[in-house]
């Protein structure tokens, strides 16, 4: 449920356990994230041991988490704005580990993101707009996260812990302001943790960001990014040439998909970034 400071918080039995990792992990340089699912040696003091990592159905450097059903992107057209090639480059990510991804625009009672809310909606990714500070949205929001592992990210200040708290005010997450200068957040989120909604429902609070180091972006290899951008699929077989790289290949049916309007420029200008970076990423650094 959490990590923080060499100790792994397990959830067993309706109680919590503070667990130290065995040593063998550590020689085989393999590291308990959280949302693992785990074989322990409980204590009666309520710590214990980790014995063995069961098998992970995806895994993110950052967030540090696994087994995740989705990533909720939180994302904002107020201060700060986000950047949409932010959001498509996490989302690369997450299709690239078959993980769900759900844009929410916070902050809709200073500006109801109206190009973002096209850009993803037309993209095919469930969409939604909220007000922590209003709580509009948060019931939709709520029902999109029901029954689901979800991991909330976004960059630094747009509102996270807050929305976290609007839909459990008994999280009670730290929040902070913005810096009016800067436009960027205060970092309130020092761990990864996961927080029990209901019975059925996780949701995991993770730092925020205000960028991706290039080298810890864990982008997929050049030839498979067109495939992590699923409004792309449906004219990825009508490119005049099979190897196309969707850049400036003449013939080339994604990009007169986006001419046309039915891609967003946007999207397909991330698509060029990103695969400009993964071609710049040497297999062996992988």
């Amino acid at each position: 449920m959490k990590a923080l400071s060499g100790f792994y918080y397990v959830h067993s039995g309706g109680e919590l356990f503070s667990c130290r990792a065995r040593g063998k992990f550590r020689h085989a340089k393999l590291s308990p994230l959280v949302g693992d699912r785990v074989i322990f040696t409980p204590l009666e003091d309520h710590t214990g041991a980790l014995d063995e990592i069961l098998p992970r159905t995806n895994q993110f450097l950052r967030p540090a988490v696994a087994n995740i059903d989705q990533l909720v992107i939180i994302v904002s057209q107020a201060i700060p704005i986000t950047d949409p090639f932010l959001i498509d480059r996490i989302i690369s990510i997450a299709e690239g580990r078959s993980c769900d991804c759900v844009i929410c625009i916070n902050k809709c009672d200073l500006d109801a993101g109206e190009e973002l809310f096209r850009i993803y909606t037309r993209a095919g990714f469930p969409t939604v707009r909220v007000s922590a500070e209003t709580g509009e949205g948060i019931d939709q929001l709520r029902q999109l996260i029901s029954g689901k592992v979800s991991a909330f990210t976004g960059n630094s200040g747009v509102g996270k812990s807050s929305i976290l708290n609007a839909l459990h005010p008994g999280f009670s997450l730290a929040t902070g302001d913005v810096s009016q200068k800067l436009g960027r957040g205060r970092h309130t989120t020092r761990h990864v943790e996961l927080f029990a909604l209901d019975d059925h429902t996780l949701i995991a609070d993770t730092p925020g960001f205000s960028s991706f180091d290039t080298e810890k972006m864990e982008l997929c290899r050049k030839e498979e990014l067109q495939h992590c951008f699923r409004d792309f699929a449906p004219y990825l077989d009508k490119c005049q040439f099979p190897d196309c790289a969707h850049i400036k290949e003449r013939g080339c049916a994604v990009r007169e998909a986006a001419a046309q309007g039915h891609i967003s420029p946007t999207r397909h200008e991330s698509y060029v970034r990103l695969y400009e970076q993964a071609r710049s990423i040497p297999d062996w650094e992988r």
